[in-house]
């Protein structure tokens, strides 16, 4: 396989690994890859979200190979990859999006579940980078898209967790990407920062809040970044793309003064990811089982009416070139029309 065949995902059967997905942003991105007749691998826990995932890609016009696999589970993950390349053909495209975390301050998280939450988000994405990277390599191509979020620069009060793996995930695609930069390899790495997202995971994470659980405004459907993870996934020589102008905000404003950060989210980060509602006590909680094994969640969460469909962001990162260009246009077409009026006024 040519470089410029794993780099670029197209309709042609091309086959595709997403991690996560049952539900959320990697049922997104699936369902997604599979409307440019991809052939994709489905690899999540729940076997019910699975179905679903599986049904949604074919509907969409691909291929899908649904398979139950916990990514916290090296050799596991290693035999989907054998069975993937065996069923569907030489993997192009990986995309790590699963994990797992619980919402709760952090003298509230036991040692147990730090470690199962690391376990599933940060090194579910090693494993399937690893594997990945023992098939593209050999055949000098390929693309691994690792999910990350605004969360893996800046943490949160409530999710220790889930930043602490983020910022793992983070440091590791940093190392990941100059070695293989050293090598001049053919396979590319490039990372998403995503937003506040309607996904089910507020309807299944484990929590210990008194209230339910929800996403920091302003909050994006998985949709959108179903299509910022297929822009990279297409485009993968750049290091990591932003998702969303909250996005974009926040990784500046940690950038450019994080003190002042800290006690913004000291004051508003508990009552901003928490709605109204108290929290049911037969919530699902999918930290050491699916959640998702007997009922589909499917990619949307439980906060439609609050959520946008598009984000202008987004179009203006995948189109900054088209951005430049009218903007030199622009910038001649006043100085023509400058010249003009002081010859006029001369």
């Amino acid at each position: 396989m040519s470089r410029q065949q794993g780099a670029r995902a197209g309709t042609d059967g091309q086959v595709v690994v997403v991690t996560g997905a049952s539900g959320g942003v990697g049922r997104a991105t699936a369902r997604a890859f599979g409307a440019r007749g991809a052939r994709v691998a489905l690899l999540a826990r729940g076997e019910e979200g699975l179905a679903g995932a599986a049904d949604d890609v074919r509907e969409a016009g691909g291929t899908a190979l649904p398979l139950a696999v916990d990514v916290s589970d090296h050799d596991a993950v290693e035999a989907a990859a054998d069975r993937i390349e065996k069923e569907l053909g030489p993997i192009a495209v990986w995309v790590n999006v699963a994990f797992s975390t619980v919402f709760a301050p952090v003298r509230e998280v036991s040692a147990e579940e730090f470690r199962r939450a690391t376990e599933v988000t940060y090194l579910g994405f090693v494993h399937g980078t690893l594997a990945a990277l023992h098939r593209m390599e050999p055949r000098g191509g390929g693309t691994i898209v690792q999910v990350g979020s605004a969360l893996a620069y800046r943490g949160v009060p409530l999710q220790a967790a889930y930043c602490a793996a983020k910022h793992a995930i983070q440091g590791f695609h940093e190392s990941l990407r100059c070695e293989l930069l050293h090598d001049k390899s053919g396979v590319r790495v490039t990372m998403v920062q995503l937003p506040g997202l309607n996904t089910p995971q507020f309807t299944w994470v484990k929590s210990r809040l008194p209230h339910s659980p929800r996403p920091v405004a302003p909050v994006y459907q998985p949709e959108v970044a179903a299509r910022g993870i297929l822009y990279a996934a297409d485009h993968p020589g750049r290091r990591e793309y932003w998702v969303g102008g909250s996005t974009v905000g926040t990784l500046l404003g940690d950038k450019f003064a994080p003190g002042l950060l800290d006690r913004y989210l000291a004051r508003t980060g508990f009552k901003g990811q928490q709605t109204g509602r108290d929290r049911s006590p037969s919530q699902p909680d999918n930290l050491w089982k699916p959640a998702d094994e007997h009922h589909d969640y499917g990619a949307h969460g439980a906060f439609d009416d609050e959520s946008s469909p598009r984000s202008h962001q987004l179009w203006a990162s995948h189109h900054h070139g088209l951005l430049a260009a009218l903007g030199a246009t622009a910038a001649v077409a006043g100085a023509v029309a400058a010249g003009r009026a002081l010859r006029h006024s001369a």
